[in-house]
């Protein structure tokens, strides 16, 4: 299998990681930020919410193009059903109220995950926040609401499937490629840095295909406290990182030619 090109948009001349051009952010913590204050664990998503609009504005001014944040996985509605109450009422305040703000900014918004099953609000929502800003051509805000990268991955297979029996793909040619195609990111570029919050160190089934070659950034503050400097910082990280996607460091390879 080949290896992917380099995307010549996230390195500098010298080989060092520039601006990325798609930032990831698993925004964890909103929990253990209430309970470490002594105050209900709705009171952390709320202030989650005011870190999201802080993190949104600031990765426009820095110049990053997308920005996916993992905001209801798959598996939260395991959760206590007032605190999924919860979230989905916020949800609902944050585009009802946010939404207006975000379109006037050139902010294109994006929903990527299941939507069978949602309530029926819940849904239109969704589709009214894309369809106001499909047509920006500012920041994209992809939201992954109740995503699940396993989940999507076999998504995936079933439509390549689905293809075969039809008579429109033939197995021999599904590739690596063929399978991106069918994901809910098809049309978008895989994250080059993905940030986690509150010190946690996984991915817990959010984009597990397309951070094949991300770099991940893990900081200890937790999600309420994320803000411009949080970020600057694992942009900083991620600069000093040397990006090979497989291939060989500069230096190795200068060694090697030798």
């Amino acid at each position: 299998m080949s290896e992917p090109e380099v995307p010549q948009s996230t390195l500098s001349a010298d080989g060092i990681a520039a601006v990325p051009h798609h930032v990831a952010i698993i925004m964890d913590g909103n929990g253990r930020w209430a309970a470490a204050r002594g105050l209900p664990r709705v009171e952390g998503h709320r202030r989650g919410v005011e870190a999201l609009r802080r993190t949104i504005r600031a990765a426009g001014e820095i110049g990053i193009r997308i920005i996916t944040i993992f905001s209801f996985s798959s598996e939260n509605w395991s959760r206590p059903a007032a605190e999924v109450g919860e979230l989905m009422g916020l949800l609902r305040r944050f585009i009802r109220n946010d939404l207006a703000e975000l379109h006037k900014s050139g902010v294109r918004v994006r929903i990527i995950g299941e939507r069978a099953g949602l309530e029926a609000d819940i849904g239109r929502l969704l589709i009214e926040a894309e369809e106001l800003t499909k047509e920006n051509t500012g920041l994209t805000l992809v939201v992954a609401f109740n995503y699940g990268a396993r989940q999507e991955i076999a998504g995936a297979a079933r439509r390549a499937a689905e293809a075969v029996a039809q008579g429109t793909l033939k197995p021999q040619d599904i590739t690596v490629d063929t399978i991106a195609g069918f994901l809910d990111t098809a049309d978008m570029p895989d994250p080059d840095l993905i940030i986690r919050t509150s010190g946690e160190q996984r991915l817990s089934n959010f984009l597990l295909w397309q951070s094949a070659y991300s770099e991940l950034v893990f900081v200890p503050a937790n999600w309420p406290d994320f803000d411009r400097a949080t970020l600057e910082g694992a942009i900083r990280e991620y600069r000093q990182r040397e990006r090979r996607f497989g291939g060989l460091s500069g230096a190795a390879a200068a060694k090697t030619g030798s």
